[in-house]
């Protein structure tokens, strides 16, 4: 199952990777993203369950300046291509999104799990409570 996410770019990557993802296998680089409830010209916060770790299904949580969950929220996907999309920075640091639009990783899963010692893999969905859906890198 794939997960329809709000690309921006014509490219599911268009700048390096974060600097979380930068020296991981399988890091194609980060796009802009806008979630499904965007809202317009906002300057808003978020913070990750699980910083950058394709093996963890994750959630992006919204906050408010001090990290108060607001009750937005999005999950890790797999894009139509088979990438991941991997949410940034670390695990619960609170940080802002300019005009609400996020710049997630994406991952080649196959590339990161044969980095990783695996034979071989891919993006799958997963659960990542409170999101009702996200996905993560699974390795054969």
């Amino acid at each position: 199952m794939v997960f329809s996410v709000n690309v921006i770019a014509g490219d599911s990557h268009d700048a390096a990777p974060s600097s979380g993802a930068k020296d991981m296998p399988g890091a194609k680089g980060v796009f802009a993203f806008k979630p499904s409830d965007w809202m317009e010209g906002k300057k808003t916060w978020w913070k990750d369950s699980d910083g950058v770790a394709p093996g963890v299904a994750g959630c992006h949580i919204g906050t408010d300046e001090k990290g108060v969950a607001n009750g937005r929220m999005f999950g890790e996907a797999c894009l139509p291509d088979g990438l991941l999309v991997e949410s940034n920075p670390g695990k619960d640091v609170v940080h802002s999104h300019a005009n609400d639009t996020g710049h997630p990783d994406t991952f080649d899963c196959n590339a990161w799990c044969v980095g990783t010692g695996s034979t071989g893999g891919m993006c799958s969905v997963a659960a990542a409570p409170p999101c009702a859906q996200s996905a993560k890198c699974v390795c054969k």
